[in-house]
């Protein structure tokens, strides 16, 4: 990584001591660029490079991306010996031994890029990238049905002929809904999906939601679906902008407006006081597909996944605008349940967008975010993980409980109790069970030392975890429980990684604006003492979290 804090093309990755998860950045940009619009693919580093090992989150630009990173690093390729699951076996004398059925051949090994490792099937980029993108990738994850989210996926779809497979596209059902009519409907594009008319079957759609499923998942996995091998997903929707159209467009709007289109208990030019108190988290929001030409929110996602080897998690935005200038502010719904895992030491990264530099003005947004308002957002998830062990000013007061829309406890707040996977069940901690002299300490030793300036703001976030009568105790020990445990000088996001995604090229001649909006981050954060560290995240290269 360069010392900008940009990846470096030619280190290819940003690496975690002991990552959970790779992430591929296909397309790093926002455009107005078709070749670098969002893309993106994880995988578990538990799983090895097998059928329906990765999972693509967005696919603006796709295939040719994996085509272009190939040709890349293809010429330095060489010969390796196949693992042990790639070799062929049979059975021998119909006991459980096995021997290969023939002299084991050295195979063409991926050595470099993000898909070094990787055995090459093929001799050609076009070849093995067509070979991952059948045989490797077998969900589409997408945040919102825009162009530049949904394009090179739309695209590639004529290159599924003749597999044994459909697609799956995982999503909130608004998008779904939005892909079904304006994309595969026989007019855009054929319709290559399992559903409606003319129906061919490349494709099927998978309707995720709200909030996660709480009938599905266990324990700190609560909610969530499996999308891949080793993967699980968990969504929240986010607004997007304003939706302005008389059409059957998805969008969200609040139960509770004025006359103007707004929240009642929430202003359009709300506060940092007001983000920070929570009220937004009050928000309830309706979906809806009648004619209208009222003002509407535009809807998006964020997405949790979840390893299922480690339980780390990482989460991943879609657009995304301030709730301070949002119809329906609900990102802070998304904060809440982030709070309690970064809180449990399970959030190892957030890929969220920043759009433009700090010139643009609110008006101008878009449904997008610029530097101040992205370290304003990341402020509202700091309050909340110092509410987390933030004494009460009288111990053993009852507290509230935030939930999330669909009125069912958030499966995050059972993290409060277990910490991270494959420990001894701990019960949920609560603030009264944190004093002042409490000893704790960051996640990361290099930001321990660095002092957080406490303000009233703060304080009116600690009612987050509610008393249900049981025995609370604290974790025995961080090594015990995996928390990320703060004292007052601690900087409530230590050790958080912020990769920024969907940068939008302004395409005149001037600086970077990657870098100016680098630099622009870095200085807010600076001044909010938040504790987490940037990185513009560049097309072609690796994220290990």
């Amino acid at each position: 990584m360069k010392a900008d804090g940009r990846s470096s093309a030619d280190a290819g990755t940003v690496q975690s001591a002991s990552p959970a998860f790779q992430i591929i950045i296909l397309g790093a940009g926002g455009g107005p660029n078709e070749d670098n619009v969002t893309g993106l693919l994880v995988r578990s580093t538990a799983r090895q490079w097998t059928r329906d090992s990765v999972l693509a989150v967005d696919a603006g630009v796709h295939l040719a991306a994996i085509i272009k990173i190939f040709e890349e690093h293809l010429p330095r390729a060489s010969l390796r010996k196949p693992t042990i699951a790639s070799a062929a076996a049979t059975p021998v004398n119909g006991d459980n031994l096995s021997t290969p059925t023939e002299p084991v051949r050295p195979k063409l090994c991926m050595s470099t890029g993000p898909f070094a490792n990787l055995e090459l099937p093929h001799a050609t980029a076009k070849a093995n990238a067509t070979y991952v993108f059948r045989s490797l990738i077998s969900t589409y994850l997408i945040t919102h049905p825009h162009l530049d989210h949904v394009a090179g996926f739309a695209i590639n779809t004529a290159a599924l002929q003749q597999t044994l497979r459909r697609k799956r596209v995982a999503a909130l059902p608004s998008t779904i809904e939005a892909i079904k009519e304006h994309i595969f409907n026989g007019i855009i594009w054929p319709n290559l999906s399992d559903e409606g008319d003319g129906a061919v079957g490349f494709v099927s759609y998978d309707r995720l939601v709200d909030g996660g499923n709480v009938a599905l998942g266990d324990g700190e996995g609560r909610g969530y679906i499996e999308v891949c091998d080793g993967l699980a997903v968990k969504g929240w929707s986010v607004s997007h902008g304003e939706c302005m159209r008389h059409s059957h467009h998805q969008g969200s709007y609040s139960s509770e407006s004025t006359e103007a289109g707004y929240p009642s208990y929430y202003s359009r030019r709300s506060s940092r006081k007001d983000l920070s108190s929570g009220s937004m988290d009050s928000a309830r929001s309706q979906s809806f597909s009648q004619n209208s030409s009222e003002k509407k929110a535009y809807d998006s996602a964020a997405y949790f996944l979840r390893d299922e080897h480690t339980g780390k998690e990482v989460l991943i935005f879609g657009d995304v605008e301030p709730d301070s200038v949002s119809l329906n502010p609900r990102t802070a719904r998304v904060w809440q349940d982030a709070a309690a895992k970064l809180w449990a030491g399970l959030l190892t990264g957030v890929l969220i967008e920043c759009s433009y530099d700090d010139s643009q003005p609110d008006g101008m947004l878009f449904g997008h975010l610029t530097p101040r308002h992205l370290v304003t957002e990341l402020g509202v998830l700091a309050g909340k993980v110092r509410a987390l062990t933030a004494p009460d000013s009288s111990p053993g007061s009852p507290r509230k409980r935030k939930r999330p829309s669909n009125g069912h406890k958030l499966p995050s707040e059972e993290l409060l109790a277990r910490g991270p996977p494959s420990r001894h069940h701990v019960r949920r901690r609560t603030r009264s069970s944190v004093s002042p002299s409490t000893s704790l300490r960051p996640e990361s030793p290099r930001h321990g030392s660095s002092e957080i300036v406490l303000t009233n703001e703060d304080a009116e976030l600690r009612s987050i975890v509610e008393e249900d009568g049981s025995n609370h105790r604290a974790p025995k020990s961080r090594h015990e429980s995996g928390a990320i445990h703060q004292s007052p000088t601690t900087k409530p996001l230590a050790g958080l990684k912020v990769i920024i995604i969907h940068v939008k090229d302004p395409l005149r001649d001037e600086p970077s604006i990657e870098e100016t909006i680098l630099a622009q981050l870095q200085e807010h954060e600076r001044e909010s003492q938040l504790g987490c560290t940037f990185t513009v995240s560049e097309s072609g290269t690796s994220i290990w979290l």
